[in-house]
């Protein structure tokens, strides 16, 4: 472990070459999870009814960390999936089990962000229609 005066200095240029890892992860994640792109088309129709229904700020904030959360989980379960496909080539239950509850966290975070939808926008589409 370095000590403390034997880290190494703050760099820029450290830092930005450092994002280019994180872009090329958020273009694996792109590339490789299907449902992805399911989510990104409810995240341009939360968008797109946001400026119809004229929600509020708060309401923005939520529906924003909505969004989020949901590609966040999706994030973190490509992610394990890709090194438990690394690290169990062959067929284990635990390695099944890990999927699972990856994939189980991203269930989660769809319904969570379904209901703040819902509690959000379906009063708004309600007193529209009636």
């Amino acid at each position: 472990m370095e000590k403390i005066s034997e880290k190494k200095r703050f760099s820029l240029v450290a830092r930005l070459r450092s994002s280019d890892h994180a872009l090329r992860g958020l273009n694996v994640l792109i590339k490789t999870c299907h449902h992805l792109w399911v989510e990104i088309v409810f995240i341009i129709l939360g968008i797109y009814l946001g400026f119809v229904l004229h929600i509020s700020n708060i309401e923005w904030v939520l529906v924003v960390f909505a969004f989020g959360l949901v590609v966040i989980a999706e994030a973190f379960n490509t992610a394990i999936e890709i090194d438990i496909d690394l690290t169990s080539p062959t067929y284990h239950p635990y390695a099944r089990d890990t999927k699972d509850v990856a994939g189980g966290a991203v269930a989660l975070a769809v319904v969570v962000a379904g209901i703040m939808g819902a509690l959000i926008f379906l009063p708004k589409v309600i007193a529209l229609v009636f």
